[in-house]
């Protein structure tokens, strides 16, 4: 019998979400590690479908799928199944700002519980060999970023609304865990992610609803109207690219002592603000955008106008974005616009 070239194993959380089904498609087209991979798979806004299949290089030969909502802990029978790993993905969370603000009790309970769920896994895999636990974290828990300002590793906490502060609660939660019980833990905090098959409710998607339905698409501003929002996108396919990089070539981990050690920022390269990119968008739909600048973060505390964090680290650690803002932007547009893929944006 044939032995595997390698026998890493990575367990991923959320693999059929938006951002976990692109990291599993990364993992199958640049390594050959085996993938396990924990869902609740009951995402309403999936609409039935299934991300993690609907990518062209599924393999069932090295994805196992695992139904388990984290809320719950993980049973000696499930961890029996899964085994050991060498790393754990948890990008496991609900991400919709409104829906934290609206109704934060479930929300932030949801977010903490996971995690905790995951880190009280990780425990019992120190000593079977578990190289690193990543924490998928959020340029969010930093706050509003001013003008001139881009947060560095290792900078303050300043959650705005209850998502960014579940968000930076569970990174707290991952420092003790270090700290406390030795796990060997690394948090990546990534900026405004897009890609294929994004939910219909962000803003991407939306844009291009907007624009082949003749609609007016609400563009988040300052007071004046004349400054919308600001941020550094990133496609999701290099947000995995640079959580490979993390995993495999850095050797930090978080560090009760200095604060920046064990994190890493994924960040755009360049900043775009929500007009300019909705007009970027238009263009490669080939069609008038209608628009109206509104002031929603005055009438709606909890909204951001600009985050904003370094993406120096990474960067002098010699990663690098592997596929322009444009490019990723034209190539999700020009995706999402084909007939067999119509239904990810509700047509």
């Amino acid at each position: 019998m044939n032995e595997k070239k390698n026998n890493v194993r990575v367990l991923l959380t959320s693999s059929n979400g938006f951002v976990g089904h692109h990291i599993c498609e990364h993992l199958l087209k640049t390594t050959d590690w085996d993938i396990v991979c924990i869902d609740r798979l009951s995402n309403p806004s999936n609409k039935g479908y299934d991300k993690l299949r609907d990518i062209n290089v599924f393999d069932d030969s090295r994805i196992k799928l695992y139904q388990h909502d984290l809320n719950m802990p993980i049973g000696d029978g499930l961890a029996a199944e899964m085994g050991s790993f060498d790393y754990i993905l948890h990008v496991a969370a609900a991400s919709h700002v409104d829906n934290s603000i609206s109704n934060p009790l479930p929300f932030v309970k949801n977010n903490v519980n996971s995690v905790l769920t995951m880190l009280e896994y990780s425990r019992s895999l120190v000593s079977k060999g578990l190289k690193k636990f990543l924490y998928f974290s959020t340029d969010e828990v930093y706050g509003t970023a001013p003008f001139g300002v881009d947060y560095a590793e290792g900078d303050r906490y300043n959650p705005g609304n209850p998502y960014s502060a579940s968000k930076a609660s569970a990174e707290c939660l991952c420092y003790a865990y270090s700290n406390t019980y030795k796990v060997p833990i690394v948090i990546t905090n990534a900026m405004n992610i897009l890609g294929e098959r994004q939910d219909g409710e962000k803003f991407l998607p939306k844009i291009i609803n907007c624009v082949l339905d003749g609609v007016v698409l609400p563009i988040h501003s300052d007071p004046t109207k004349t400054q919308a929002g600001l941020r550094h996108y990133i496609h999701a396919r290099n947000v995995a690219s640079a959580i490979v990089f993390v995993l495999k070539e850095t050797s930090e981990l978080l560090d009760n002592i200095d604060s920046s050690l064990g994190k890493f920022h994924i960040v755009g390269e360049k900043e775009y603000d929500n007009l300019a990119l909705a007009k970027l968008v238009a263009s490669y739909v080939g069609k008038e955008l209608k628009y109206e600048m509104v002031d929603f973060h005055s009438q709606r505390p909890g909204h951001d106008l600009r985050y904003s964090m370094s993406g120096d680290k990474l960067a002098l650690l010699g990663w690098s974005v592997p596929v322009t803002i444009e490019e990723s932007i034209k190539n999700i547009v020009d995706w999402s616009l084909k007939d067999e893929n119509l239904h990810w944006l509700g047509k």
